[in-house]
C-alpha cells in the first residue's frame, strides 16, 4: 500500500491539476498502448460498466485529450484514440512512473524483476490473466 500510494503521487498531482483522477488514468493507459480500440475492448480491458467509462470519456473529450473515429473496415464503429494533448498527459503521468520503476528495477536485480513479474501474474484470476495477455499482445508501445 505505502510503495503504491508513492508511486503514483506524481501521477495523482499531474491528473489532479488537470481535473482528472485515476479512472481517467487508467483508460489514458490503455488508448496508449492500444491507438483506436473499440469502447467495447477498453470496457473489457478495464473490467468496468459503460456507465463509468461513459463519465470517464465524456472527460477526457471535453478535454481535448481523446477522439473518437469512424473505422475503416465499419464506418460504424468508433475507435478511440489519443490526441496530441492526450499524449502530453500521457507522458507526464508515466515518466516519473517508468524512472521510478527503472530504479527499483536496477536495485532489485534480473532475478527479482522476473520473480516479481511471475508472482504478479500468478495473483491474477485465470480469466484477468487472459485480458492481461491479450493487452500485451496488442499494446504497440511498451517503455
Amino acid at each position: 500500500m505505502f510503495a503504491n500510494r508513492s508511486h503514483l503521487s506524481h501521477a495523482d498531482q499531474a491528473l489532479a491539476e488537470q481535473g482528472l483522477g485515476r479512472a481517467h488514468h487508467r483508460v489514458i493507459y490503455i488508448l496508449s498502448r492500444n491507438p483506436g480500440s473499440t469502447v467495447t475492448e477498453i470496457l473489457e480491458f478495464l473490467g468496468i460498466t459503460k456507465q463509468s467509462l461513459g463519465r470517464v470519456m465524456k472527460d477526457l473529450k471535453n478535454k481535448g485529450m481523446v477522439e473518437a473515429r469512424p473505422g475503416k473496415r465499419d464506418r460504424r464503429n468508433k475507435l478511440v484514440f489519443l490526441t496530441v494533448k492526450g499524449y502530453e498527459i500521457e507522458n507526464v503521468l508515466f515518466e516519473r512512473m517508468h524512472e521510478n520503476m527503472a530504479l527499483a528495477y536496477s536495485a532489485a536485480g534480473e532475478d527479482a524483476v522476473r520473480g516479481y513479474w511471475t508472482l504478479m501474474q500468478h495473483l491474477m484470476s485465470p480469466a484477468i490473466h487472459e485480458k492481461f495477455i491479450t493487452f500485451n499482445e496488442r499494446s504497440i508501445k511498451f517503455r
